[in-house]
């Protein structure tokens, strides 16, 4: 139903990662990308069981295979990391090429699991993206989020709830990547409060009731389990006192409305313009990962509340998100006050405005104008 914009760019036969947070249809996409290829999915019980007891039958199976035309898919290949040291005997003497799918890397780096040195490409596949999504429904995607099948439902609410459950006990407890499970569930609620925000460490230890050294782990298990990002703050040659502290951002949109309470996003209220934000956020990072661009982005802000929400590339592009659909100059100080100090080539407000304009240098995209510009190549 949704045509994919992770294309799997520049892999030839090349050896990948594919990286990307649970039911974002990675499995799916490999399915239509590579249909004859052999796969192991490791989340089925008894495959898990057999590798993992004796990892050393993979390497044998594969010997007997005497022509592989197509890629060898490994599916959550991060739950048995021995596996990795036959991957790369294989890469190496026979020059086979696998695909190696999970949600994350973390359980292998944490126990200095061999990520095959270089001899493997890294993708990512996101959540859905605008471009993907026949007849976008813009508050369907701010309320549901973008994960395909909470997309579609007509009530997101259960899926979001096993959703974070499943996180819970299958990335977290499982994993063991922390033992106090209790604390880590009222982390997530009080992250939530963070989204979109620049993080403050101290104010949401106090919320969960642990040291801020550990929420700084806490944040990081997010980010390594593709569940969070850190948005960094552009700081390159500063004019202005700037803020330096990360902002942070759910993979999803759902997922924070989930943790939050929202309920259904509306126009003209406070959750939306939010979630508006977000989503743009989304939009351009998958962007940049798909595109094969890879361009840094940040967000800027000034010790005198002056700000930009997202800085693309070298301030190729500094871009302002807001729900209205009459931008005046009130909404553009940031834009402004970050061209004086770094002469940006593209400035641009995504708005609700019914039509394109350009006022004083800077460009009032609709939404979708935008989007549109965006995914064919045309703002970076």
């Amino acid at each position: 139903m949704f045509k994919r914009e992770q294309k799997l760019l520049n892999l030839g036969k090349e050896s990948c990662f594919l990286w990307g947070p649970r039911q974002t249809g990675k499995s799916t996409l490999l399915d239509k990308l590579f249909p004859d290829s052999l796969r192991y999915d490791l989340l089925l019980t008894k495959e898990y069981v057999r590798l993992s007891a004796n990892p050393g039958l993979f390497h044998d199976e594969l010997l007997q295979k005497h022509s592989l035309k197509n890629p060898v898919i490994i599916d959550e290949v991060q739950k048995i990391p021995a596996l990795l040291d036959e991957i790369q005997w294989l890469i190496v003497n026979r020059e086979i090429q696998f695909i190696l799918c999970g949600s994350s890397a973390r359980k292998l780096k944490r126990g200095a699991g061999n990520l095959l040195g270089g001899r493997a490409l890294r993708y990512e596949l996101h959540p859905l993206v605008y471009k993907e999504i026949p007849k976008f429904n813009l508050l369907r995607a701010l309320t549901n989020g973008l994960l395909p099948r909470h997309y579609l439902a007509a009530n997101p609410q259960p899926l979001l709830q096993a959703y974070i459950g499943d996180y819970l006990k299958e990335e977290i407890a499982a994993e063991a990547i922390t033992r106090n499970i209790p604390a880590f569930a009222r982390f997530l609620n009080a992250a939530a409060f963070s989204n979109g925000q620049t993080i403050n460490y101290q104010n949401v230890a106090r919320e969960c009731y642990v040291n801020a050294v550990t929420v700084k782990e806490y944040f990081q298990i997010l980010i390594d389990t593709l569940i969070g990002y850190y948005l960094p703050a552009f700081q390159k040659r500063p004019k202005r006192r700037v803020i330096h502290a990360p902002r942070f951002y759910f993979s999803d949109i759902g997922i924070a409305n989930y943790l939050l309470k929202r309920g259904t996003i509306e126009y003209n209220s406070e959750n939306f313009g939010r979630a508006f934000e977000q989503f743009i956020f989304q939009e351009l990072l998958a962007y940049s990962h798909y595109s094969g661009k890879n361009f840094d982005l940040a967000y800027w802000r000034t010790a005198s509340q002056l700000e930009v929400d997202f800085i693309l590339g070298d301030h190729e592009a500094a871009i302002e998100v807001k729900a209205s659909k009459n931008v005046g100059p009130q909404h553009c100080h940031g834009l402004r006050a970050f061209d004086e100090e770094y002469k940006t080539k593209y400035s641009i407000v995504v708005s609700l405005d019914p039509r394109p304009r350009l006022v004083d240098k800077l460009h009032i995209l609709p939404w979708e104008d935008f989007l549109e510009k965006l995914w064919s190549g045309k703002i970076i």
